[in-house]
């Protein structure tokens, strides 16, 4: 069945979530001027037609982690096995299926160096039928992560959106400590972004004020940010690819910034290897992926060389939802 297109409430509801994923629903009710019937209501049914959900995530930066883009290349009868391994693993994003099904690629999130050497050099080496390994260290990122793509849909006006902005938050001087109760919470948010505080506080064995203390730390620090799940194709996005650019050490800050604005652009950063900077792109169709990488990457200066990989289908975004 062809999901059906969102309509106009539908997308600011969507933007509303991502600019505060834990705003109640009569908050973002009286922002967009609607009951809060009608938000819980559009909320459940994006949650069935588009896979809507509210996912807690960290800022692994904030921590003092790496974060790596990985990619696999195997043979085609092992590709939707390996990726299904990859996307029921809790340091993984992003798995995808790409080049006709002899590359799998993730986005990983070792949480310590030895889980980093164990991933990279032992465990994703003896997988049988894999034909090689590359490993991509984000080094800086312009946009992705905190920032999601719908920001870029201008579904809210410029007072709605000021209404539910959270205040920008500044990078620790040092990498930020999680105790037990931080990881604990964490955990839970990551399974519902928008749980309630009593759900949380099972989930933390705290209080209601040690766990609000908790979550409101975390926030305030950065290190806890709300991203909104939902199946790209309602949203006029049948075609998503990554761009692998080479581009001059002097413009890599110039280029990045200029990606950063585009549409297209779900993700943009450097990263290490041959090609040092990592675009995630959509589009409406393959013709106007090409368009995209003829008029605007073209145009782009810095860029020395453009290495491009159509993904096929994606297997996890940010947690694993088997279908």
């Amino acid at each position: 069945m062809v999901p059906q297109p969102l309509d106009q409430l539908d997308l600011r509801l969507l933007q509303a979530l991502e600019l505060d994923g834990r705003a109640s629903f009569s908050r973002i009710a009286q922002v967009l001027g609607v009951s809060d019937q009608t938000v819980a209501r559009r909320f459940r049914r994006l949650a069935g037609t588009v896979r809507l959900r509210v996912t807690g995530m960290t800022d692994d930066s904030r921590l003092g982690r790496d974060s790596w883009i990985v990619r696999l290349g195997c043979t085609p009868n092992v590709a939707e096995q390996l990726a299904l391994a990859l996307a029921r693993r809790p340091d993984t994003q992003y798995v995808d299926l790409v080049s006709g099904g002899t590359e799998v690629m993730c986005a990983m999130l070792p949480r310590t160096r030895q889980e980093r050497d164990d991933l990279l050099l032992e465990r994703l080496q003896r997988i049988p039928r894999v034909t090689s390994v590359s490993a991509h260290c984000i080094l800086h990122s312009f946009y992705g992560g905190p920032l999601g793509w719908l920001r870029k849909i201008s579904a809210l006006d410029p007072d709605e959106e000021a209404a539910l902005r959270l205040p920008a938050t500044a990078a620790p001087a040092a990498p930020i400590v999680l105790e037990p109760t931080d990881e604990a919470l964490l955990a839970a948010l990551r399974r519902d972004g928008r749980a309630p505080l009593a759900e949380l506080c099972r989930a933390t064995g705290q209080s209601e004020a040690v766990t609000r203390r908790h979550l409101e730390r975390l926030r305030a620090s950065g290190v806890l940010y709300f991203a909104v799940e939902y199946d790209y194709e309602p949203l006029g996005h049948g075609v998503g690819a990554m761009c692998w650019l080479t581009v001059a050490p002097h413009a890599l800050a110039r280029t990045g910034q200029a990606l950063a604005e585009h549409p297209q652009v779900r993700f943009a950063g450097v990263v290490t290897g041959p090609a040092n900077m990592a675009v995630f792109l959509v589009g409406r169709s393959s013709s106007d992926l090409y368009a995209y990488l003829s008029d605007r990457i073209g145009a782009l200066s810095g860029v020395q060389s453009a290495e491009t990989a159509l993904i096929l289908r994606r297997v996890k975004t940010l947690t694993y939802l088997p279908h």
